[in-house]
């Protein structure tokens, strides 16, 4: 529960032809996850599974492009065919190379079929939209009863130009034209623009060029096809639609006839597809093999080594060798990490995920990150009302949202409590006695009490990382570093100390015995620990101790925040009152409602951002170092997420 599972490494022998069925069966239980690791590769150096990936490949893309291409409709249902294989005596078979290839085969024929009707549709809708643009197009010259054919064609003594201009400019081309000959005749206005011939004679096409684009004149290019009359051409533009409407129906019935249904072959080729995907996995990762042998190799929590077992005898009988060990000291940094939680804990453990991830035998924070970021949160945004409107919007949430829903709920319950302490309901302080104290009538207890509280959880910290030194074996570091027991007993007996100064008037012996023994033993290990000539090593010692007891006090008073947001809480509620106050009792009503969804709102996140921090940088940076590797176990791909998430991370 605090730490990850206890993990075996495996390394599993089988025949070479019984590889694929072996990763399935692996794959099923979701139990291994395979090991990249070269160690083999002299003793093995065949790698059998390199043609089967290379159709695999080929042929998952190519039915990701048909997927693509006919909807995801067809394969809508879960493959209730293997899902629940675990539990039979006896499961599907993994697809063999000769099936892959059949499939690929299949697959690229009907892609080119469906790809070639692709292109022809492409091409009937691209000819559809050309010929809805020229109908739009012959609509603005309807009212001009002559063959525009002439009207482009070229003339002895008179030159015609088809344009649009801005309606605002009529006027002044009209009198530019005029000057040089020509005529301009509208014959419909559209959106601003005008369409307009202008007619005249030849050779002055330089005098009017200035004039035309002085006025914003655009020139309208005739395509053939309306190079007739506009009634005419409208006409033969229907008629061609028309046809193309056809040719495209006509194209669909072509396709249906060619491909037939696809849909059972399309799932029954999905379902294989998923069956051989673990096979791939593990050749890309693990699989060395020679001769008739071949060997994959991985990790499994130790209490999933009977159910692998089992597994294997019930499927493969006496086919394979499975031999286990624990993991060697040196190995540590590469085993992955594998925790089980409540389903309650998720959104903690994601939060704690996007730190990092805890080495294998370290100490696993997120229990530790959900108590203390429920505490630290209801301490600074303590309100009954407004705690209690958090936890009952976790319960509203809906979606992929819903998976927040325990933190919601649980940060709104501490501020509940909290709010009960601090006797606040939606701001108000007299409404209900506190049973603790009012932030803002006592800051100095909320002072104290954030420091005592960051003494707390720093010493909880320290207490971790001594674990996890011991845990990694660095005895030495775990008893003599700023970070380990010396640094500890440092810690606790300056924190006495101070409040011992503070309270009575004296440093008390005992801390300070504390003090300089735990100062004392850091020197000395650093001093150890740093090589050089004796000024460099003195001058380090001296700044690495002194920057660890300022560390430590730095450390703790980053926790009076929790403090701080706690009376900034209250006075927060006390300006929207004062504002309230001002306005009469309508607005004053809808004054403290608004104040309330701000400070939920805009306070609540700050205060979580800041919760976050203290976790994050005075927490997590002492103990956890987040360099580890997760346990990401093979699995078949149409098992559903929510099962996935069951057997990843679900508490046993």
């Amino acid at each position: 529960m605090f730490k990850p599972l206890r993990m075996q490494h495996a390394t599993l022998w089988v025949l070479k032809s019984d590889a694929p069925q072996a990763a399935l069966l692996l794959a099923t239980y979701g139990i291994f996850t395979p090991e990249k690791s070269q160690a083999w590769e002299r003793d093995l150096p065949e790698t059998p599974g390199d043609r089967y990936m290379e159709v695999f490949s080929e042929a998952h893309a190519r039915l990701n492009k048909i997927l693509d291409h006919f909807g995801p409709a067809p394969l809508s249902e879960r493959h209730t065919e293997y899902e629940d294989m675990r539990n039979l005596p006896a499961g599907p078979d993994a697809p063999t190379l000769d099936q892959l290839t059949e499939w690929n085969v299949w697959l690229g024929e009907l892609w080119n079929t469906a790809s070639n009707c692709e292109e022809e549709k492409r091409r009937i809708a691209e000819a559809l939209e050309r010929n809805t643009n020229l109908l739009n197009s012959v609509a603005h010259f309807k009212v001009l009863d002559i063959d525009l054919s002439w009207l482009a064609r070229p003339k002895r003594f008179l030159q015609t130009r088809i344009g649009t201009v801005p309606e605002a400019n009529l006027a002044r081309l009209r009198e530019a034209l005029e000057l040089s000959g020509f005529l301009l005749e509208i014959f419909d206005t559209h959106q601003g623009r005008a369409y307009a011939v202008a007619a005249g004679p030849i050779g002055r096409n330089t005098e009017i060029r200035g004039a035309l684009d002085a006025a914003g004149w655009q020139e309208i290019t005739l395509e053939p096809e309306l190079l007739a009359h506009p009634d005419m051409a409208r006409e033969g533009l229907e008629k061609q639609s028309d046809h193309l409407r056809q040719e495209g129906y006509t194209c669909d019935a072509r396709h249906r006839a060619k491909l037939g249904d696809v849909d059972e072959k399309l799932r029954e080729i999905r379902r294989g597809m998923a069956l051989a995907e673990p096979y791939v996995r593990i050749s890309s990762e693990t699989l060395r093999a020679r001769g008739g042998l071949a060997l994959i190799a991985g990790w499994i929590p130790l209490r999933d080594v009977d159910r692998m077992r089992k597994a294997l005898d019930s499927r493969m009988a006496d086919r394979y060798v499975l031999q286990l060990r624990p993991p060697f000291p040196a190995e540590r940094d590469i085993v992955p990490s594998a925790v089980r939680y409540p389903d309650w804990l998720g959104p903690f453990a994601d939060l704690v995920r996007n730190y990092g991830i805890p080495r294998y035998g370290e100490f696993d924070p997120t229990w530790l990150f959900a108590v203390s970021f429920a505490l630290m949160f209801g301490m600074m945004f303590g309100d009954i009302g407004q705690g209690l409107v958090i936890a009952l919007g976790g319960l509203l949430l809906r979606g992929k949202a819903r998976r927040f829903r325990s933190l919601f709920v649980i940060a709104g319950l501490s501020a509940t409590t909290f709010g009960f302490a601090y006797g606040s309901l939606f701001g108000f302080e007299t409404v209900i006695k506190p049973m603790w104290v009012s932030p803002l009538h006592d800051p100095v207890r909320m002072l104290m009490a954030a420091i005592l509280w960051g003494v707390g959880f720093i010493s909880v910290t320290q207490l971790l990382t001594i674990y996890n030194r011991l845990v990694s074996g660095n005895l030495p570091k775990a008893l003599f570093d700023a970070g380990g027991l010396a640094g500890l007993v440092l810690y606790l007996g300056a924190a006495i100390g101070v409040y011992q100064l503070a309270t009575q008037g004296q440093y008390g012996q005992a801390a300070a015995l504390a003090s300089i023994a735990g100062l004392g033993a850091i020197i000395i290990w650093n001093w150890l620990e740093i090589q050089g000539g004796f000024a460099e090593r003195l001058l380090t010692v001296i700044i690495e101790s002194f920057e660890s007891v300022i560390g430590f006090f730095s450390n703790t008073l980053s926790f009076m925040r929790v403090a701080a947001f706690s009376i900034n809480h209250v006075a927060l509620a006390l300006a929207v009152f004062t504002i309230a106050d001002s306005f009469g009792t309508t607005g004053r009503t809808i004054t403290i409602v608004i104040g309330n969804l701000v400070i939920l709102v805009l306070e609540g996140a700050i205060v979580a951002i800041q919760v976050l921090r203290l976790e994050y940088y005075e927490g997590f940076s002492r103990f956890f170092s987040g360099s580890g590797r997760a346990f990401e176990p093979l699995v078949l791909q149409g098992k559903n997420e929510s099962q996935l998430r069951h057997n990843q991370h679900s508490k046993t």
